[in-house]
């Protein structure tokens, strides 16, 4: 057993759990509850520290600091691996393939066999010199700059023609091109000479004499290259990251027409296929390939190879292809391929942590992904799962469930046993684990449509396709069918189309609910006029924060040769202002223990005004657990979604797309999802849902299902219609789901 004794992370309440290792145990319980402070925040990030503090001082200095759980006793801990949500790097020159190291594979079986043979392995990598190709540095794609985005052709240079940052009328920038001499301030821009536009848009920088000072002369282009695009643009301000995303231009490169490699690499083949065309092909067509090679030179090689890629078809994800850069997987897709890794090991008596692992699943595919958990148990490891959906919970060993609710009112065993314990408990989640959703009776009537024509965004294949509008529809279909480019592809950017995903919240650490939503503005507000003083000194990023720690609430000690600290500000205490701003109440409290307040705390706290209709939004997102202070980088995906969703439920007459809303939901709160819909729709809007969950399928007025599978297998709409008509007459993967589903609430 996995002892656990007194765990009090986050909202836990002094919890003790004996938890069975080699087996599969599953954590339950609504969002909030503290499944995630048991299972990461205890169990696995003290496996975490303690082999890290096997490491030397030098070598920890290195890794990402952590402090010891706030727990008594843990016993019998295994080495912890952790397969959660986090998307992989972004990183441009990361793909599939260098992720799940089949691509080095791949490298090597082509350095061998590949004619004419053009080098080692290393002549086939577009992230080394010998192999990538020369003009986009192994990147694929060349930045190309849209000139009418830099300027008005229309004015000249004294009437502001130039529209990049910093280069207004007068400003530094402006003046060096202007008494540069090789321009015509007053000239019109659509009047230039060839020579004039060459100088203004492309010289080099060259010397030029302006009145007693030299200054360095550049084109504009060479210019907004040197000054914007060289820079990392996390590292940019907001304005400046908005209008590069606007005046850059990304296309394949015309040299090596975006597969990233040399002439030389792509000369080698093997039965006609170059290294690229080999990356380039879906997974499951790749792997077929690579059984009809049958070199003995290369036959243990070839042998990890096709075990590798029939892991990747295995566990789902065989319309992918290796050439797919790493950081457009979704969360879902990103834990899957960190778990192929672990899939082919040899260890055993591993402590596998995973987080959610149907996210982004269609019904049809978390079979396979409960053998593989089956498959990790049955080779001797210890499995902790989070996860809410009833298939998972069914082939549980043990189940711990946490509760009763969420926030302070959670961070309880609710209770620990097997299954068919847990079904015959008074619990939420052993009450909730057999109910279902029933079809609609009736469906609301749409009062129009907005149309998709000729879509053929990655794998879709020329699809034309309407949505009503004024109703609830569900986008539906098998994981890489298409759903995504179909939606996130075709309706962002039209009039009154919001999106609410999964995505990370841009922000620092300063950032919480309360900066996100704006709702400190009021509250700052209240609390000025309350004590007739300035509202600024409310902010713990101006006049009202602590001096020691900025604000921050913490200070953090960089250890030189060992892992960084962070503490808790001994001046503020971690509430993150100046005694004097504490001594300005509201109704008795002060400004830190208003954004200790959860959600719905603080909907009670102001009974009236912007702050209660705000928070009133937030609890029928069901983030009413959440603290008003809570920084953002601690929020599941699925709580950003409805953060994103409770700032734009003001909006009318919206049409509003949400990304598997369900991510993160305990059964008994998909209900109050469904009514939060129905109140979205009734209110007048347009709700466009892509979901796998069967409750929200047959509670929608409309389905579309792309299918029939996924990669080239799919790209297709195989059924438009209602939940009722495709449970009555649809043969697609997703129609025997949800009829096998309602069959049970019958």
């Amino acid at each position: 057993m996995i002892q656990v004794r007194g765990a009090r992370e986050n909202n836990l309440k002094n919890v003790s759990v004996d938890l069975p290792k080699r087996r599969l145990c599953v954590f339950t319980g609504v969002s909030g509850s503290g499944k995630s402070s048991l299972v990461f925040g205890t169990i696995a990030a003290e496996s975490r520290r303690l082999i890290n503090e096997t490491y030397t001082a030098f070598l920890q200095s290195f890794m990402p600091s952590s402090g010891r759980p706030d727990v008594d006793r843990l016993e019998n801990l295994s080495a912890a691996i952790i397969l959660d949500q986090e998307r992989m790097g972004a990183n441009a020159r990361s793909t599939v393939g260098t992720a799940t190291d089949a691509y080095a594979m791949l490298r090597i079986v082509f350095s061998r066999l590949g004619t004419p043979h053009v080098g080692g392995a290393g002549a086939f990598s577009f992230n080394l010199p010998d192999g990538m190709c020369p003009r986009c540095e192994g990147m694929g794609q060349v930045s190309d700059i849209d000139v009418d985005r830099l300027v008005d052709r229309d004015r000249s240079l004294n009437e502001g023609a130039i529209t990049v940052p910093n280069f207004a009328v007068d400003s530094w920038y402006w003046q060096v091109m202007a008494h540069s001499g090789f321009l015509d301030p007053d000239k019109r821009l659509a009047d230039y000479t060839e020579q004039e536009w060459e100088d203004f848009l492309h010289r080099p920088a060259t010397k030029v004499k302006a009145g007693s000072q030299t200054l360095t002369y550049e084109g504009l282009v060479v210019k907004v290259r040197r000054l914007f695009l060289a820079k990392d643009r996390e590292s940019m301000q907001a304005h400046i990251r908005a209008f590069v995303d606007r005046a850059v231009v990304f296309t394949d490169c015309p040299d090596c027409g975006g597969s990233r490699l040399n002439a030389a690499a792509l000369s080698s083949r093997i039965d006609g296929l170059s290294i690229a065309d080999c990356a380039a092909m879906q997974i499951s067509d790749l792997a077929a390939f690579v059984r009809r090679i049958g070199d003995p030179s290369v036959a243990p090689l070839l042998q990890n190879l096709r075990a590798l890629l029939d892991s990747l078809v295995e566990i789902g994800l065989g319309y992918l292809s290796l050439d797919r850069p790493s950081g457009t997987l979704s969360g879902g897709e990103a834990q899957r391929v960190k778990m192929v890794r672990h899939l082919g090991s040899s260890l055993t008596d591993v402590t596998y942590v995973f987080d959610e692992p149907t996210i982004g699943l269609h019904p049809h595919d978390i079979q396979r992904m409960n053998d593989l958990l089956l498959r990790l148990r049955d080779k001797g490891n210890t499995v902790l799962v989070v996860e809410h959906k009833p298939e998972v919970i069914a082939i549980a060993d043990h189940v711990v469930d946490l509760g009763p609710g969420a926030g302070t009112a959670g961070g309880e065993i609710q209770y620990s046993g097997d299954v068919a314990g847990l079904r015959a408990s008074d619990t939420l989640t052993g009450r909730h684990l057999s109910h279902r959703v029933a079809l609609k009776e009736t469906v609301r009537t749409p009062t129009g449509h907005i149309s998709i024509e000729g879509a053929s965004r990655h794998n879709l294949r020329d699809v034309s396709v309407d949505i009503p509008t004024g109703v609830l529809t569900v986008v539906t279909g098998v994981a890489g069918s298409g759903k995504s480019s179909l939606v996130h592809g075709h309706l962002p950017g039209r009039e009154g189309v919001v999106v609410a995903d999964q995505s990370p919240i841009r922000g620092s650490r300063r950032s919480n609910p309360a900066t996100y939503t704006g709702l400190l503005g009021p509250i700052r507000t209240a609390f000025a006029k309350a004590n007739g003083v300035k509202a600024a000194l409310f902010s713990a990023n101006s006049e009202g924060a602590c001096p020691r720690c900025n604000g921050i609430g913490l200070v953090y000690t960089d250890l030189a040769m060992m892992a960084g600290v962070a503490s808790v500000c001994e001046a503020c205490e971690g509430r993150r202002y100046t005694p004097e701003v504490l001594t300005h109440k509201l109704r008795g409290k002060d400004i830190s223990e208003v954004l200790a307040l959860s959600v719905d705390e603080a909907y009670s706290f102001f009974p009236s005004g912007a702050p209660h209709t705000l928070l009133g939004r937030l609890h029928d997102v069901g983030l009413g657990y959440l603290r008003l202070g809570q920084p953002l980088n601690t929020l599941s995906g699925g709580e950003r979604q409805r953060l994103k969703l409770a700032v734009h439920m003001a909006e009318k007459g919206a049409t509003y797309v949400l990304d598997e809303p369900t991510t993160g939901l305990h059964l008994a709160d998909v209900d109050q999802l469904l009514a939060l819909l129905d109140r979205l729709v009734d209110a007048g809007n347009t709700v466009v849902v892509i979901e796998h969950h069967q409750a929200v399928m047959a509670h929608a007025d409309w389905l579309v299902d792309l299918g029939p599978g996924g990669g080239h297998d799919g790209g297709r709409v195989v059924f438009t219609g209602t939940p009722a008509e495709l449970v009555e007459k649809g043969d697609t993967l997703t129609a025997q789901h949800l009829r096998r589903y309602v069959d049970g609430s019958r």
